[in-house]
């Protein structure tokens, strides 16, 4: 019902239901006593979002993770490989790791530019791998093993789409 769905949008952009909801839920799957099937679906939340650039980034981010969802046979939520994938793709290619956007933030020094970017996706893709209870001791090994080839892929676009 329209209810239910509005009740779950409110439970989405609450950060600590959202994570005990899927921690209950990888923990069940785990035990075998529930199958955990992701669908892509994106939710928004305004209280989260800084202004118009930072919605454009975080639908391009979460429309990469439902791409990569819907074109492999991925599990990012019990293969930490895969999900360490979609993170590292999904960074890189919605202009969260942008240099503006990092100096910003103060991550980055004016003379420091060259591989920043590469550096910004390492390290957000191991903080959201973290994230997961299945991967989090191992994050960062995770996301060494798939850089390489997932920081390359570019799909659906032909070049990086910040590259002009």
């Amino acid at each position: 019902t329209k209810q239910a769905a509005l009740e779950r949008m409110k439970r989405t952009c609450n950060n600590k239901s959202t994570m005990s909801d899927l921690s209950a839920q990888i923990q069940a799957s785990n035990q075998k006593t529930s199958s955990l099937r992701l669908l892509p679906s994106i939710f928004l939340c305004q209280q989260h979002l800084v202004n118009a650039q930072h919605a454009h980034q975080s639908i391009i981010h979460e429309l990469i993770h439902a791409i990569d969802l819907c074109r492999t046979n991925m599990d990012p939520i019990s293969n930490c490989i895969h999900m360490a994938c979609t993170e590292i793709r999904a960074e890189n290619l919605s202009g969260e790791c942008g240099a503006v956007r990092e100096m910003v933030n103060g991550r980055v020094k004016t003379n420091t530019f060259k591989g920043h970017g590469a550096e910004c996706v390492k390290r957000r893709a191991g903080l959201s791998v973290k994230a997961n209870p299945n991967c989090n001791e191992r994050a960062g090994e995770f996301v060494d093993a798939a850089f390489e080839r997932c920081f390359r892929d570019t799909f659906p676009f032909d070049r990086h789409p910040n590259l002009r």
